[in-house]
């Protein structure tokens, strides 16, 4: 007889049924991706200052606000088909992030709608999140942090085969108004804040607009003609070529990172 396996089993957690359906989804969207390295160094000193003196923000929550107002100034960035020829241009800017929490010993990654983030302050965000982690979470069954859902639908849907739970989320995603109630308009994902990713990161996304945060790295760079070490954020940005062309993706994306280098807010 061989050797006995030495093994482990544990519950499939019901947040990885929610991502496989996203990442199904996902690979249907026409996102078109964009790799950023932007200069933090000066945000990163003004932070460090102002946490030192007492003020409760974090990158993290800077960050999001920063991609708030970007949004806020570039609405059509978040916009949502409505059928074939409509698109809902939203005027508040709500942004999804997640949160990972601990369920009865597990690491589980679950989602925080941030509303009205172009109305919010850093503090404001901070609180939220912090607020967020601070849950008490005993099941995956809130699936949405801080926001009721009735979890007995949910755990009905996660118990249907896949394709049907597809065709049910085609037909939610054909409404603009229920995808920004249930998910936001954007979503922000902080892989580089949990541990050291030296790269970026390449996700999927049903939103209109995706940003994927890596880790900050130190570089050399030329400031005032001379060569300095500067700490740069490694960023991924996915906007939908459905909703936007080209042109005004690109203003976008140059407004978010002139906001973040000359520290927006701070």
């Amino acid at each position: 007889m061989g050797k006995k396996e030495d093994y482990t089993i544990q519950t499939f957690p019901s947040s990885r049924i929610f991502t496989g359906d996203i990442g199904q989804l996902g690979l249907q969207k026409h996102h078109v991706k964009a790799l950023l390295e932007i200069d933090v160094t000066e945000a990163r000193e003004k932070i460090k200052s102002k946490k030192s003196d007492g003020d409760k923000i974090s990158f993290t929550s800077w960050i999001i606000k920063c991609i708030g107002q970007a949004i806020f100034e570039h609405k059509q960035i978040h916009s949502l088909k409505k059928g074939r020829r409509r698109l809902i241009i939203f005027d508040d800017v709500d942004i999804t992030i997640v949160v990972e929490k601990d369920v009865n010993g597990t690491p589980v990654p679950l989602p925080l709608v941030i509303r009205e983030v172009n109305n919010k302050d850093i503090h404001k965000i901070y609180n939220e999140i912090e607020s967020a982690k601070n849950q008490l979470i005993d099941n995956e069954n809130n699936y949405v942090l801080k926001e009721k859902k009735n979890n007995f639908f949910l755990d009905m849907f996660l118990m249907l085969p896949q394709f049907i739970r597809l065709t049910i989320w085609k037909i939610v995603l054909l409404n603009p108004f229920r995808v920004k109630k249930m998910m936001g308009t954007a979503i922000v994902t902080s892989l580089g804040m949990t541990g050291n990713v030296n790269g970026w990161i390449i996700p999927y996304s049903i939103h209109p607009v995706c940003f994927a945060i890596g880790s900050i790295t130190e570089k050399p760079a030329i400031i005032n003609q001379q060569i300095e070490t500067r700490k740069f954020l490694q960023m991924t940005t996915l906007i939908d070529h459905d909703v936007i062309d080209g042109a005004p993706a690109a203003r976008f994306v140059s407004r978010l990172q002139e906001l973040i280098m000359n520290c927006y807010n701070l």
